[in-house]
């Protein structure tokens, strides 16, 4: 079956195509409700994640470029929000640059594996992770709405504001378990036959 026949492969693909839309949105300091559209359609667009796995297990259309383009779709999204809170002045570059880099560490290990023709299982440290990164950024495009203040007062802003940073705090530590997890299933792959050898000498 071709590909683009696949309807899990579809969302997957829509889900690419809408990201510059979504940063379109986010990064044009729309007034008052802004955020909210931006955030809106990053949850729609995180929610698809689900909606195309789902598709493809139940529909028996599980492939091989589902298996590529659906990781990569959700990296790049992730991604493209943190640079562009990041160019808004709403998230610390660092922090981007910790999530960015564990999902670059990650892959390369899952290509190391695969050239091993090894598989290694999603965890439930990713799982974690990804809900609390989505949960984290949701917030952080609009914790410094003027609606939240407006609604429910300054008082509760400055409240989300730092449930925001918690949870983005908790997003990070999960990050740096989920990497640490895929090393240490991976540890006798990335051992190598050297390591035997150095025990001979």
């Amino acid at each position: 079956m071709s590909p683009l026949k696949s309807l899990a492969n579809r969302v997957t693909l829509v889900r690419i195509v809408l990201i510059p839309i979504f940063l379109a949105i986010l990064l044009a300091r729309l007034p008052v409700w802004g955020p909210w559209l931006a955030a809106a359609v990053f949850a729609l667009l995180a929610g698809t994640d689900a909606v195309d796995g789902y598709l493809a297990r139940s529909r028996n259309e599980v492939t091989t470029f589902g298996k590529f383009i659906d990781p990569i779709a959700d990296k790049l999204l992730v991604t493209a929000a943190l640079v562009a809170l990041v160019e808004l002045g709403r998230l610390p570059s660092w922090i981007a640059v910790l999530i960015i880099s564990r999902e670059l560490v990650v892959s390369g290990l899952r290509l190391v594996a695969v050239a091993e023709g090894r598989v290694i299982a999603a965890s439930v440290y990713g799982k974690v992770k990804t809900v609390l990164q989505t949960i984290a950024i949701i917030a952080f495009i609009v914790k410094d709405s003027s609606v939240i203040v407006d609604v429910a007062g300054s008082q509760a802003a400055r409240l989300f504001g730092y449930a925001a940073w918690v949870v983005m705090a908790a997003a990070m530590v999960a990050t740096v378990a989920s990497m640490v997890d895929y090393f240490y299933h991976a540890r006798d792959m990335l051992a190598g036959p050297w390591s035997r050898g150095g025990d001979d000498g």
